[in-house]
Formats: C-alpha cells, structure tokens, sequence
C-alpha cells in the first residue's frame, strides 16, 4: 500500500508539475481527404482514439499481469498505440509524455528530495520482458502510466490541433525516428524501435490524409507523390531488417529518413499554413536534422542574452582573449580553451591561477551552446552562468560578478566595441558576460566528414566508418546517451535537459579504485547522484584527449574498452546507481576499432582554424 501511495503521488507530481510549464501501409497510401480546404477534427480525432486504444490495452494488461503468455502482445499494441499519439500528446505535455515514454530511471523530486520509482512504458517492457517484479509492483507500475495516459488524453481533447501544432509536433516525431526508436532508446529491452518506426511513418501519412493532404495536391501534386513514395521507401527499407545489431542505419537516415524530412519540410513551406518559428530548438526550413543550421542556437541560450548582435559576438571574441578579465592579469578564456586544440587544452586538468591543477578536465567549447546545464557536475543552469562562475571563481578569474576591470575601461581599442555592442561603455561585467557568451554560441561546427557524409554532399565515408556509426546507432549503445545529431547528452526532441549519468569512472587507466569526486551530489547530496556527471559532446573527442572529468583515459581505444567492459560496475566498484543500459557490451576489437573510426569523422575544426587565424591577424 505504501509503494501504491508513492507512485500516486509521483503521479500528482508530474502532471501538476507539466502543468507549469508550457492497419497495412497500402490501405493507409490509398486514403485521402479530397478536399483543398484544411479541416483539423480528423487528426485530432485519430490522436484521441490512439491515446485511448493504449489506456485499453494498459487495461487489459491489469487483468493478465506480468507474467501471462499474452502480456507481450498487449503490450506491443499499447506501445505502437501510444506511438500513434505521441507526437500531439507529447507536444502539448512534455513533461508527462516523457515520463510515459522516458528511460526506467528512479526520478528525483528537487522540491523534496524525494526519490520516486521508475514508472511508464519502459519500466513496464522490464517488468513483462525481464520478469523480477510482484503483480502488485507491476499492477502500480500500470496504475500511474495509465493515469499520465488519462492526463495527455485531457489535453488532447481540450485544445485543438492547429497548423502550428501539427508542423512542429510532426517535426520533433520525425526526430524522434532518428535519435530514440532506432536507437534502441525507446524499447532498450524489447527492441521493437523499428517496428514503431514503421507506425509512426504509416500514423504521419494518416493525419496526412486526415489534414493538409486536399491542397497539396491541388497546389504541387508531384510534391504529393514524392511524399508517399519517400515514405513507402522507408518503411520498405525497415522492413528488410528488424534486427537491432545488423540493421543499417547510416544507410536508413542518409537514403530514406533525410528524403522523408525533406519532403515533408517542402510541404509545409507548399501549404502555406504556418511559417515557422525561432523560438523553437529547429530551423524548420531545414531540409534534414544534419545540416549547418539545423538547429536553432538562440533557443539554448538564457532569455536575456537571445538577442545578442554580431557586435556582441565580435566583443567577446576579443575579451576571450584577454587577461585583464582575472584578478591577476594571468588567466584568460583561452588559457584553457585553445582555439588550436578545438577549444580544449589537451591536459589532463589545467592549471588554476596559482599554478596548481584544477579539479577537472577542460570540455571542448565548440557546440557548447546546445546544454542545459554547463560544467561536468552540471551546476550551472545556462551558459552566462557557467562564465560568472569562472568569474566568481578564486582559483580561476577571482573576480565579482559586478567588478570591471579598469585596464579594459582605458583600453582604446575596447570602447568603440563597447558602443556599438552595447550603446555605451559599459562599467558592469554583466555586459562582458553576455558578450562572451555571445561568442561562445558563435562556436558551432557541424560540417564534419561524417555531417557531409550523412547529408548526402559526398561518398568518402569508408565501410569501417559506416559499421562504427551503425554500433554507435545499435549494439553499442552510445546514442541512447549521446543523441544523434548533436552527439551530446540534451535530450530530444525537446532539448530542454541535458542528462547526468552515473557510469563508475575510475580514479587511474588501471581501473583499480572509483574516482572519488563525486560530481553532482554537491546540489542535493542524494545517494542516486553519487559521481554523476554531464554527458558530454563526442564531437571532437578524436581532438580533445584525455577523456572523461578527470582526465584518466588518453586515447579513445581506453575509452571502448571502459564501456565494453560494463563502466564501473564491470570493473568491480560498488555502483548500486550505475546508469549505464548495460551490463558489458561484448564488442569486438574490430567492432571497438570501428567505433573509434566512426568518432574522429565528427572532427571539425574549421572555427577553430578560422577564429585563429584571424586572432593570429587581430591581437
């Protein structure tokens, strides 16, 4: 009764906490709305029954229980049910529609301190597939997933679905494809990702025809067949393959899912009902999710400094420089942030400013921007945080967040900068944070071998390269914490966390004792949180050695075999909280070669040639 109680209250928790914050492919091909006027009540009718079917399948799970011949089955259908709804259900409460679809993780309450069970569809795909659970744990596990279902079905009914909705609930579904169901995110257990691909390409086609379907064809009806034929392709291709480690991903994206996006990119533009948005983590004129400017920076970036100005950007790319911003006049940005090693350092940890070593690693600055939550130990929530707390920081720049240097206020060349960036010559660090920041946002890279590769611009990616992207992708689990595109660990398709694991890093390469730096337990000192840490871009990693917050790994191979291994855990170190989705990977050396293959094509250090050069000119 009392676990009852708990996971109830898990349950008001989430939904009040998210009310805060804002049949076969031919049948399917064959139906369409003829009519050139856009009516909503369909698709959002198809919404509500799907979001109802789940409920009814979670329902008819209560009376067979965990363990009954059947239960798989009925879960299978609740699942792709849910799919269905997904894009509306959880476009319009992200909160609970990721808590209905989210990892099997304990969740933790900050308000609290409370630490509440895993619960949703994920931790019931344990539960029925793995076996371990009472019929009453499971019966609990269904009662609060059944009750997060009840509150998206409410929403669903209660606001309408609109052109604006529609794109971008489409949109972050066709990401969803991409980054968790083929990853293995989504079904860990039962890997049943490319099934509910399928689903979620034949539910697109659905609404389609329930929709804007009528006057597409009646303004570009070409258009119209190229997107069924894009869509039929790439159910075809799934087809082929269900297999989680053989299927071909790399292949899947670049030749079938970049063809969908686009195309369904074109027919938004052709229906002239919605134009887009930048307030949003996506350029949704973006043909595909692997362009330049697929993604839109200023959304990552803290409401006050949204705006910033190219003479912002040209501001803090001279302060970054510059080493009066630190009390002793020794330390800059670039003390640590090399432009010439990708915006790392290449040191196992830098040096403070009485020359001694800091606690950790120096992070790659390049494609920053797009976190949630900056520093390894995650404790500062935007990147205008992060630089005052270098500032503030008595080893590092030791200086306030209100005090000016003087030597920058008489240097000549700063005050027509000042002006222009910000209409005055400012006397508050406040401005040379934003401007710094605005800089740092400047730093976006996606124009890699791999980028150039998967968008279809050249054929030079090798077949071992291929295979490593395809482990990434499957059996060796790396996207389920590093999401493709961004390769880092904000979490789509809403970008609005980034994740912290717990995966046992050792204190030396020997891995005979745990590091005991204990990362994110400073903020709350919550057992679960014991030597948690960011999960960190692998953009650059191949430029960015020694690896991990403290250093301990200096070549990428160390790093496979840490994680083939099972992390800490399969190193032996007591872990209880190890988050990894793994116990050891079993890769091969081949298999470990690839991958490592695979990482340094995500080397792109353009900016940072580029920024030098013209620092090299200009300073």
């Amino acid at each position: 009764m009392m676990k009852k109680n708990f996971l109830l209250l898990l349950l008001l928790t989430l939904v009040f906490s998210s009310c805060k914050q804002k049949g076969e492919y031919e049948d399917i091909a064959s139906v369409s709305e003829n009519t050139s006027e856009v009516t909503w009540d369909k698709a959002q009718q198809f919404y509500l029954e799907s979001i109802n079917n789940s409920i009814a399948y979670l329902q008819e799970l209560e009376k067979k229980g965990a363990h009954d011949e059947r239960s798989k089955q009925i879960f299978i259908k609740a699942r792709q049910e849910f799919k269905k709804a997904e894009p509306y259900a959880s476009y319009l409460n992200p909160p609970v529609g990721h808590r209905v679809n989210g990892p099997a993780l304990p969740v933790f309450l900050d308000d609290n301190g409370r630490t509440m069970p895993p619960v949703g569809l994920q931790k019931i795909e344990e539960s029925i597939y793995d076996g371990g659970v009472s019929e009453v744990e499971f019966l609990s596990e269904l009662e609060v997933t059944k009750g997060l279902m009840l509150a998206l079905k409410e929403n669903i009914q209660k606001r309408e679905l609109n052109p604006e909705r529609f794109f971008i609930a489409t949109h972050q579904q066709l990401l969803r494809i991409i980054s968790l169901s083929i990853s293995g995110f989504d079904t860990p257990v039962s890997h049943l990702g490319f099934d509910e691909s399928i689903v979620s390409l034949q539910s697109l086609l659905e609404v389609y025809n329930k929709s804007i379907s009528g006057i597409i064809k009646e303004k570009n009806s070409s258009l119209d067949t190229e997107f069924r034929k894009n869509i039929a392709a790439a159910i075809s291709f799934i087809e082929k393959d269900r297999n989680f480690e053989t299927f071909d991903r790399f292949t899947f994206i670049s030749d079938f899912m970049n063809p969908v996006t686009a195309s369904w990119v074109a027919i938004r533009k052709e229906s002239g009902l919605w134009e887009g948005t930048d307030n949003k983590p996506f350029n949704f004129d973006a043909p595909t999710f692997f362009e330049e400017d697929s993604f839109n920076v200023k959304y990552f970036m803290p409401a006050v400094n949204r705006n910033y100005s190219e003479q912002q950007i040209a501001l803090g790319e001279k302060l970054f420089f510059d080493k009066n911003l630190s009390d002793n006049k020794k330390m800059a940005c670039a003390t640590c942030h090399i432009p010439e090693k990708a915006y790392a350092d290449g040191l196992v940890a830098n040096l403070d400013n009485l020359g001694k070593n800091l606690q950790r690693n120096t992070p790659t600055l390049i494609n920053a921007a797009f976190q949630q939550n900056f520093f390894w130990d995650g404790r500062s929530e935007n990147l205008m945080d992060q630089i005052s707390s270098v500032f503030t920081n008595e080893k590092e720049f030791n200086t306030g967040v209100h005090q000016f240097s003087e030597d920058i206020l008489q240097d000549p060349k700063y005050q027509p900068m000042l002006r222009e960036a910000f209409g005055q010559i400012s006397s508050r660090n406040t401005d040379i944070v934003k401007a710094l920041s605005a800089y740092i946002s400047s730093l976006v890279a996606f124009n890699s071998k791999f980028d150039r590769n998967i968008r279809g611009e050249e054929n030079t990616f090798t077949a071992e390269e291929k295979h490593g992207f395809n482990l990434f992708m499957g059996k060796a689990l790396c996207a389920t914490c590093h999401f493709v595109p961004l390769t880092n660990g904000t979490v789509p398709p809403f970008f609005s966390e980034t994740e912290r694991e717990v995966i046992g890093v050792p204190e030396t390469a020997e891995n005979l004792q745990l590091d005991d730096d204990a990362g994110f337990y400073w903020m709350y000192e919550a057992d679960l949180h014991k030597g948690m840490f960011k999960t960190p871009t692998v953009r650059n990693s191949a430029l960015t050695a020694p690896y991990m917050h403290n250093g301990v790994y200096a070549t990428l191979e160390e790093v496979m075999d840490f994680y083939n291994s099972g992390g800490g855990a399969g190193s032996g170190f007591d872990l209880p909280h190890q988050t990894l989705p793994f116990d050891e990977l079993n890769l091969t050396e081949e298999e470990k070669n690839a991958l490592v293959a695979y990482l340094k094509t995500l080397s792109d250090t353009e900016i940072s040639k580029a920024e030098s050069q013209h620092l090299i000119v200009n300073h």
